[in-house]
């Protein structure tokens, strides 16, 4: 229910949508994380891809918001769904608070919608479950689905924004005033070249999360980078949550997609640190994944290079741990300074 702590009776992230003019090459990346294609909107050139509560639109219109949104930012994530008791309070509800709406015509579905960071969208949702879904009535089924082994990706843990220098507050205040988010985490983090400052969020529901990063210093830090490229702000990465990180890394051997190399020696006290870790080290090793937790558990993480555009997906494994990885940010940030300097941007 709605109430004072959850104004709008949010509950959770029902799709992300994806607008791209490189059809054929999301189509693959979708395929290689292990989402099967399975419908197309009724009325739009719109495909649902799936894999167990992560749900993907991959937007190819030629005209309309998300084609706009392509020419403006290139690959790019135009809009989410949000899943909500009563879409329609829900969406007078944002007004009321201060969000901005969006008109009939100028949005692809016919869900209500807010305008969110970079001018993305944010749509209502409250039709969702296993058997009444608007994958049921708004979608249709394809002659020939592409049906892919699922590589263990259970839902959106959470969605990172990047910012423009002075507006992380503003956009923090955005997600509390509106949706009732609460601040978990405030970080402050340093290469050896540049660094950010992040706020975390939290859903009042508790089911995702939302960092918010802006960059610090120089404007050749990896934020002011994905401002430039994407030519302003939004979703910087999206992070699976997997019940087998290794088991998905393993699925995912040979395909497309690539991650951040990691120093060797990271690994030669990180066990130490963590002596719970369970999970086979020299597989942790052979993928690169990172590690981090405290007395009461641990999670195991790992970041793809850039896939669409400057966005990118994290994996993440948790071991009673509700953290970001805050002692992998060094090696993390380092290591994206490596690629950084790999493609000539330091």
């Amino acid at each position: 229910m709605a109430s004072k702590l959850n104004p709008l009776g949010l509950l959770g992230i029902e799709f992300t949508e994806f607008a791209t003019p490189e059809q054929d090459y999301m189509h693959q990346v979708f395929i290689d994380f292990g989402f099967s294609l399975l419908k197309k909107a009724k009325s739009k050139e719109i495909l649902y891809y799936k894999q167990n509560d992560i749900n993907f639109l991959l937007n190819t219109e030629r005209k309309g918001f998300s084609a706009e949104f392509a020419k403006s930012h290139g690959p790019a994530i135009c809009s989410m769904g949000w899943r909500v008791e009563d879409a329609q309070l829900a969406f007078n509800g944002a007004v009321s608070r201060g969000a901005k709406p969006v008109n009939e015509q100028d949005k692809d579905m016919p869900y209500p919608a807010i305008y969110g960071i970079g001018d993305s969208l944010i749509y209502f949702i409250d039709v969702f479950g296993q058997s009444n879904n608007i994958y049921t009535t708004d979608f249709e089924d394809l002659a020939q689905p592409v049906i892919t082994p699922e590589k263990g990706f259970m839902e959106v843990d959470h969605l990172t924004n990047n910012v423009y220098k002075g507006t992380m507050e503003h956009w923090s205040n955005f997600y509390k005033d509106i949706f009732g988010f609460t601040e978990v985490r405030y970080f402050d983090i340093k290469g050896s070249k540049t660094a950010l400052v992040s706020y975390a969020l939290r859903s009042p529901d508790g089911s995702f999360c939302i960092p918010i990063n802006e960059g610090k210093g120089n404007d050749r830090n990896q934020i002011d980078e994905y401002l430039r490229e994407y030519d302003g702000p939004g979703v910087q990465h999206l992070a699976f949550r997997s019940r087998d990180i290794i088991s998905s890394l393993d699925a995912m051997e040979g395909t497309s997609i690539q991650t951040l190399d990691i120093i060797p020696e990271y690994y030669d006290t990180i066990f130490e640190k963590l002596p719970q870790v369970t999970e086979n080290h020299d597989r942790i090793k052979h993928h690169q994944i990172l590690v981090d937790g405290d007395e009461d558990g641990y999670l195991l993480q790992i970041f793809t290079k850039n896939l669409f555009g400057p966005i990118f997906i994290e994996i993440i494994e948790r071991k009673n741990n509700l953290g970001f990885g805050e002692g992998n940010f060094t090696a993390l940030f380092e290591s994206i300074e490596r690629d950084q300097q790999r493609r000539g941007v330091l």
